[in-house]
């Protein structure tokens, strides 16, 4: 498998049927494990080969941008950098890239050698209990 902390578990309990919305928060390391600038030079590179495989597969991104602050909750061990939405058709299509070998080549040492900690939250619209008026 591409990435070894995936929690194919808990993304086979969502409906796998419905679009799926992907919450990345990530922090980023100060200089990139390969010596190449600094953990946002990484993550460029990470994302110069990641979108077009997310768009491959029927993603989208929704929304970046800077992580400016925690706003509601503990600050201690909610640094981040940098946020990303990013939708899906289908968990299948998630996993799907996560797990192809093409990720696990070309992408996800960008990601590592960029990113201290990358969480993560999938969303699922199947599971929307909150519907705007």
């Amino acid at each position: 498998m591409a990435v070894d902390i995936l929690n194919v578990d808990g993304l086979e309990r969502l409906d796998q049927r419905a679009p799926v919305v992907m919450l990345n928060l990530m922090r980023f390391r100060e200089r990139s494990l390969d010596g190449a600038g600094t953990g946002w030079d990484a993550y460029l590179r990470y994302s110069a080969v990641t979108v077009p495989m997310i768009k491959a597969r029927g993603g989208t991104l929704l929304w970046t941008g800077d992580a400016m602050a925690v706003a509601l909750g503990p600050q201690a061990g909610n640094r981040w950098d940098f946020v990303a939405l990013v939708r899906y058709p289908s968990v299948a299509a998630f996993l799907d890239m996560m797990t192809s070998e093409a990720y696990e080549k070309q992408a996800d040492p960008h990601r590592r050698n960029g990113c201290e900690a990358h969480v993560i939250i999938a969303t699922s619209e199947a599971y929307s209990k909150f519907k705007a008026p």
